[in-house]
């Protein structure tokens, strides 16, 4: 099954019910598709030469999950409490190489 990170940005038009958060992954779970993720802390972006981009301030964390498509990973967004509260969700295939 193909693998999707879920990345969500800093841009809730509401607060972010923070207690969803244990029913959303657990909803997750129970679907067998939760395949971890983290908020997205302070961090640096370098280049071997010449000016590094600046640190993407926007995305506040990440989701992997195991899904059969682009499609089948947008049936997870619902309950996401980023993107209850408003904000914007990202679904992006992480391609498997080698």
């Amino acid at each position: 099954m193909p693998d999707f990170i879920v990345l969500m940005h800093n841009d809730a038009t509401t607060p972010i019910d923070l207690d969803a958060w244990p029913g959303y992954f657990a909803s997750l779970r129970t679907a067998g598709c939760f395949q971890g993720g983290s908020p997205i802390g302070g961090g640096a972006c370098v280049r071997k030469s010449g000016l590094a981009a600046k640190v993407s301030d926007h995305l506040g964390g990440y989701i992997r999950i195991d899904a059969d498509s682009l499609d089948h990973a947008r049936t997870f967004i619902a309950g996401n409490p980023v993107f209850e509260a408003g904000g914007t969700i990202e679904i992006r295939g992480l391609p498997r190489t080698g």
